[in-house]
């Protein structure tokens, strides 16, 4: 899907600075009073499942690393400029620990997306909410919704506008730096042209890496997130301290302002998706393709002879063996359409340790072909779809038409769903109790009366090791 443009839209020289001043009055000066009910109420559940997610990936090695190297060289004692780890406990400054927990979440696929960036925004914006908000104790629900759905706005439209200006394909980091910087000008009152220079810094900074050398080759540098935030949360202090960076050309540019004339009007964060599965999103049309079969038909793995998947170019592209590091797993079509088969589902255990070496997943990956369609490839980005030919070992042919990936407004998770995934990936790591807790603190954060402390308070302790040790090696 692609942003609307308002047919009313200034064009020429003034839409520069009519963005500017339009942009600056809705990070800064936009109460959370006049943010819609239902904007708010679907942040609280973006913010719900990516917490989920960090702490799913919390006992991983790649967020195990970025922890260590923030504390190692990403510190700081002012207490305006410093916070706690998430589910660590040791202080960082702000941007380490929001690049810790961006890293970390970064490298368990299951976090949200927005299909018009090709790319990822709470993974990001959540950790530099969470960081900042260790100055602001007396943050209220409301506010810190608001100040996250102002993350998610800004990143998107600056992810927008730089596809639409560049030929490569950059990963998250390059654009959700100025969510994360705005979320900064907003908590930390930054007049107009700081927030200014703060994006031109955040923009300039960014990390500009091309994503699709990382779907060559997997690794845990993923969609650059954790650089994103870092170099976002940088920018403001940055700006905040008089160091100059503006103009971003993804904000300021004349070519670019139709992407930013519907701010406050279309709300991106209503569109943005859920995954059911701790995969690529790429994959996830042909898992959902497979699933609709083998549940209409009762197939189990001895049913099935040959399994050919039909999607878009990029999908196509995924890694295509058997995988030996969880990073290939995740960014896998093949190996991820073999465990559905196997397993009827796919999480953490079947991405990780003993997983990777699954010799029934191995022999089904056999069974299955990958083929690019062009009739899904024109579709992309604004969807991800696939269609599915399943042939049984009686001779059948079942067919599953085309069938987009669930999870977007296409086709959402229904919020018990969205909450069972947090509980899913949540409870073995923290415990029924803790979990549940934190899950019943994001969702009051809509009462007028509620404060963010009484979310963080349940954050950043680490969790305890008898109770990771409940769930599988990674």
């Amino acid at each position: 899907m692609q942003v609307a443009v308002p047919s009313h839209r200034r064009e020429g020289p003034d839409a520069r600075t009519d963005v500017a001043t339009r942009l600056a009055d809705f990070v800064l000066r936009r109460p959370a009073a006049v943010f819609p009910t239902p904007v708010l109420d679907h942040a609280r559940y973006l913010l719900l499942d990516t917490i989920g997610i960090a702490i799913a990936a919390g006992p991983m090695e790649a967020g195990r690393i970025a922890r260590d190297t923030a504390a190692l060289l990403y510190g700081s004692t002012d207490p305006l400029h410093s916070a706690r780890m998430l589910f660590d406990g040791r202080r960082a400054s702000i941007a380490g620990a929001a690049y810790a927990a961006a890293t970390q979440i970064d490298n368990l696929d299951g976090h949200d997306g927005y299909s018009p960036t090709k790319g990822h925004i709470g993974v990001a914006v959540v950790p530099a909410l969470a960081a900042l908000a260790e100055a602001c104790p007396d943050l209220s629900g409301p506010e810190a919704l608001a100040s996250l759905v102002v993350g998610y706005e800004v990143a998107g439209r600056a992810g927008i506008a730089l596809h639409a200006t560049v030929s490569d394909y950059h990963t998250s980091g390059a654009w959700n730096a100025l969510g994360v910087a705005a979320v900064a000008a907003r908590l930390r009152r930054l007049s107009d042209e700081q927030l200014r220079q703060a994006l031109g810094i955040a923009e300039y900074h960014g990390p500009r890496s091309q994503m699709m050398r990382e779907i060559a080759t997997p690794t845990m540098l993923h969609d650059g997130s954790g650089i994103g935030a870092l170099i976002g949360l940088s920018a403001a202090v940055l700006a905040e301290r008089g160091f100059t960076g503006a103009p971003a050309i993804t904000v300021e540019a004349l070519d670019v302002a139709p992407h930013w004339q519907d701010l406050g009007v279309f709300w991106q964060v209503l569109h943005q998706y859920v995954k059911p599965y701790p995969i690529c999103r790429w994959a996830h049309a042909a898992i959902d393709a497979t699933r609709g079969l083998c549940r209409a038909h009762h197939l189990t793995p001895a049913d099935i002879h040959h399994v050919q998947v039909n999607s878009f170019h990029y999908a196509a592209t995924l890694f295509d063996g058997m995988p030996d590091t969880t990073s290939k797993a995740q960014y896998s079509l093949r190996f991820a359409v073999a465990t559905f088969i196997i397993h009827g589902r796919i999480g953490l255990e079947h991405i990780s340790g003993n997983g990777l070496e699954d010799a029934a997943v191995a022999e089904m990956l056999g069974r299955i072909t990958v083929s690019e369609s062009e009739r899904h490839s024109v579709r992309f980005p604004a969807g991800r779809w696939a269609d599915v030919v399943v042939t049984t070992t009686d001779g059948m042919v079942l067919t599953s038409g085309d069938i987009h990936a669930r999870g977007g407004p296409e086709a959402p998770l229904t919020l018990q769903e969205i909450e069972a995934k947090y509980m899913e990936f949540a409870a073995p790591v923290l415990g029924q109790g803790r979990a549940s807790a934190i899950r019943d603190a994001v969702l009051s954060l809509t009462d007028p009366d509620s404060r963010f402390r009484d979310l963080s308070v349940l954050l950043y302790d680490p969790p305890v090791i008898s109770t990771i040790l409940q769930r599988p090696a990674w």
